[in-house]
């Protein structure tokens, strides 16, 4: 057996007081992962040598593999460890997982049409709001998702004006939204609600997405809940399907 380690050093698990030291465990181990530093069927280091690399406690050490296997990255097997688990395959815009993390070695592209802004919410918006987002105000960017240079998600998304210092400050060309929720605001995805129906393009979407005019299109208009209470951001989504099957667990 081959135990692939990596020197690290204890000094990044130091780095912020604010983020709990299983979750700078997990968001290093999850990296190596998604970057092919382990791939499928390979053994993480045991529990052991993950608390002596990083300094860490034997409970601090299982929390971030629970929550690595509650994820999907591993899975654990009596008598052998903390195995990698073989992601989905394919778009995961249905997936709790996000995009960025389902594909892998597809070249993905995102380019930024309007940058975070903060602006009121629709009145007609596509989802019940309660108060308190409803007066918070919403904060608002336009994405188009490209994969290997061919346009495939032109999303529109809204996030609560709440709790999310400079968020608006931040770039997210060639960056993931998902992620950035995750290692800078603590916020995970925890599951949500979607609507899917097909409808033809209009000429602006045609443009994005590169497709002929009154092609279909597919319409997903998303409701995302996350680990913060009363905090659930919005997505309204235009994929062409024409290359690309869609899949996932929501």
């Amino acid at each position: 057996m081959i135990v692939k380690t990596f020197a690290i050093g204890k000094s990044v698990m130091k780095k912020s007081t604010l983020i709990p030291q299983y979750r700078r465990l997990y968001e290093i181990l999850r990296k190596h992962i998604e970057e092919g530093i382990y791939r499928e069927g390979d053994l993480l280091p045991s529990e052991n040598e993950l608390c002596a690399t990083y300094g860490l406690t034997r409970p601090t050490v299982r929390h971030a593999l629970d929550e690595l296997v509650k994820d999907g990255f591993i899975k654990k097997q009596k008598g052998k460890g903390s195995i990698v688990h073989s992601l989905p395959k394919g778009i995961g815009i249905l997936s709790v997982a996000g995009t960025t993390s389902a594909l892998g070695s597809l070249d993905l592209e995102t380019r930024i049409l309007v940058k975070p802004e903060i602006r009121p919410w629709e009145e007609d918006f596509f989802f019940p709001l309660p108060d308190h987002l409803r007066e918070s105000g919403c904060i608002y960017m336009e994405r188009l998702r490209l994969i290997n240079g061919k346009p495939l998600f032109y999303d529109i998304t809204y996030l609560p004006n709440i709790n999310l210092p400079r968020f608006t400050s931040r770039s997210f060309e060639n960056r993931s939204l998902f992620d950035t929720l995750r290692t800078s605001y603590q916020i995970d995805v925890t599951g949500g609600e979607q609507r899917i129906w097909a409808i033809k393009v209009t000429p602006e979407i045609a443009r994005y997405l590169e497709m002929k005019p009154e092609e279909p299109v597919l319409h997903l208009e998303r409701k995302i809940d996350t680990n913060r209470v009363g905090f659930s951001f919005f997505s309204s989504l235009y994929c062409n399907t024409s290359e690309h099957a869609l899949f996932g667990v929501f």
